[in-house]
């Protein structure tokens, strides 16, 4: 925690100088016993080093409105120009999302304030015509409170790194360091080392993997396994903040077993609590968590939120340490592809299940509900016939966070899909081995053989590791399974652990839309390729009139569907745009509501 009334100013040299030797001397990539062999001074290294930074400060004047103020200063540009671009994603969140539409009142000038010429050359790309001393500052539109995007208001303010601030090309190995401003009485909490409300980051990368809260919000001091954590939490809730701890800490302590130990000197979890929002965004030694405040209360929800936690806190190891090839070096400019997501996001997935079981949160029946829900997702989703997980990763930037109305028919989640491949893997790994070996062993060896070497697997490299851990020939399994969208085989590799997949019906015929209330209309939300209201032509975005010349609403139509039986016609009102269209759907048989987990009736 630092004192905000204390903090330096970024243009204060005499000031600035000592924060920056204390900060970078533990550094390993910079070599100040070179600078000795070198024979020069401690002034000229100073100055060396000074002039090698690049400098941000961060401004929030009247919070309320919604605008962080940005200025960046880099000192002795030797270039004509300078060439500025701003990221247009986010590591962890594979979409572009054009972070620079929300920059205006772009400025730059030289070192005696003078103005200087400046143009874009591309949607994210700024060029200034000008050397030496160069201070550009701009303000960014901050009112989307997600994990991966700025938020700004009266009550405290939140940003990425990479959907703030601009990187300098060739120059974003280079140390950079940022200042923030805040107003009167709120705090500073972000991963980065720093003092006084001025952090370092190493280069951009760690720069873009460090987000910052900024406010009056609650930071709580905590320890495991030796090292310092911190729970920062914004936003009002009922919160039990002695059981969030003990919970939190056990989730650490199993997912370090797993691994040998935790690979960071230091780790934050910075938690919103919102209205309705949700997600989770995963950092190298930091993840931000997003959790509607009133979902906290019943025991289900809590659990739920822990495996919010359990899924990003192991992506620490799994995708920040343990990364695709496509990964292992960013380019902040387009999509960085990569076939292997449904490991990366699905083999966390699968964790975020387990982790909380191996932690006491909950217990084998509990672990059983969630795999269940799970399987069911997956089995509920047409598009799991049509494409392969591979491509559902590689596709991620232009399909995943894109739904239409067709989605679930052509698409698979490779959070979902790579979560079940997993659970197969496991449950080979653990048949083959008599339990002595598991997937755990998978992560261990890609931990040793990539993690702490920091390179990047190839598709082929992390198949073959699984197929030596597995003791057998895979070939065909990654053929089906991940190449193709063949049906995976749940009960052929249950049936060792005395499980198997029931399905449960849902006991009324079937018609393949689904309809939900939207402001007092009923519309048609998706409609299954090929079920009866495919065939009979109902649209996604129709709305629902009536049935049988009855009024129909979403809430009411299974009631009336369990009137009828298979092979009943059904005469459908709808509003097809402004044209009201009558259509004739003849049920097909009942469909499984869900799919459950359940033990061999024939157990050994």
């Amino acid at each position: 925690m630092t004192n905000p009334n204390n903090s330096q100013s970024l243009y204060d040299r005499d000031s600035f100088l000592p924060t920056l030797r204390d900060f970078l001397t533990p550094f390993p990539y910079i070599d100040l016993h070179r600078e000795s062999r070198s024979r020069k001074s401690s002034m000229q290294q100073k100055k060396d080093l000074e002039d090698r930074l690049i400098f941000y400060r961060v401004a929030m004047p009247q919070p309320q409105t919604h605008f962080f103020e940005v200025t960046l200063q880099i000192k002795d540009w030797q270039q004509p120009q300078l060439h500025l671009q701003m990221p247009v994603w986010t590591p962890g969140s594979y979409m572009v999302r054009e972070y620079s539409r929300h920059l205006q009142n772009f400025q730059a000038v030289d070192g005696q304030s003078k103005s200087l010429s400046s143009y874009k050359i591309a949607k994210n790309h700024w060029c200034v015509e000008g050397s030496g001393d160069l201070t550009i500052s701009y303000r960014i539109f901050a009112n989307d409170l997600t994990v991966r995007t700025n938020h700004l208001d009266a009550s405290h303010g939140y940003f990425n790194p990479a959907a703030l601030l601009f990187l300098v090309p060739d120059r974003t190995h280079e140390p950079i360091q940022i200042e923030i401003v805040p107003p009167a009485n709120w705090q500073v909490t972000t991963p980065l080392p720093g003092d006084n409300n001025i952090f370092i980051a190493q280069n951009f990368d760690e720069l873009v993997d460090s987000p910052f809260e900024i406010g009056q919000h609650q930071v709580y001091d905590f320890e495991v396994l030796g090292k310092p954590h911190q729970l920062a939490i914004w936003g009002e809730g009922r919160i039990d903040v002695t059981k969030w701890l003990a919970d939190i800490t056990k989730i650490v302590t199993v997912t370090a077993k797993i691994f040998g130990g935790l690979p960071y000197d230091r780790y934050l979890f910075l938690l919103h609590l919102s209205a309705n929002g949700y997600g989770g965004l995963e950092h190298k030694n930091c993840c931000s968590l997003l959790y509607p405040r009133w979902q906290l209360q019943k025991t289900e929800q809590y659990e739920q939120f822990m495996q919010l936690v359990a899924h990003e806190f192991f992506h620490l190891w799994n995708v920040k340490r343990i990364f695709p090839k496509g990964l292992e070096k960013f380019d902040y400019n387009q999509e960085n592809y990569t076939p292997s997501l449904w490991f990366s996001e699905g083999v966390t997935s699968y964790y975020d299940i387990l982790m909380p079981r191996r932690a006491e949160i909950y217990g084998r029946s509990t672990l059983l509900s969630q795999m269940s829900k799970e399987i069911s997702r997956f089995l509920m989703t047409p598009g799991r016939l049509v494409q392969p997980v591979t491509e559902s990763s590689f596709d991620a930037w232009i399909k995943l966070y894109r739904p239409d109305a067709n989605s679930s028919n052509s698409q698979m989640s490779y959070y979902l899909k790579g979560a079940m491949v997993a659970l197969l893997l496991d449950l080979k790994i653990r048949a083959l081995s008599n339990s002595e070996k598991s997937f755990d062993d998978v992560l261990v060896k890609l931990w040793r053989d990539y993690g702490q070497v920091g390179k990047g697997f190839t598709d082929r490299e992390l198949e073959s590791l699984i197929q030596d851990i597995a003791g057998i020939d895979l070939q065909d399994f990654y053929q089906d399974y991940l190449y193709s969208s063949i049906e995976l085989p749940f009960d052929e590799y249950l049936q060792p652990f005395g499980l198997k997949i029931t399905a449960v019906d849902s006991l009324t015929p079937y018609w393949g839309a689904v309809v939900k209330t939207e402001q007092g209309r009923e519309i048609i939300k998706t409609v299954a390729t090929g079920s009866p209201a495919a065939l009979a032509g109902i649209d996604p975005g129709d709305e629902l009139v009536a049935i049988d010349g009855h009024r129909v609403t979403a809430d009411q139509l299974a009631v009336r569907l369990a009137c009828y039986k298979a092979s009943d016609c059904l005469t459908v009102i709808v509003f097809h745009q402004d044209q009201l269209m009558q259509y004739v759907v003849e049920l097909a048989a009942s469909q499984p509501s869900k799919y459950e987990l359940t033990l061999l009736s024939d157990l050994t």
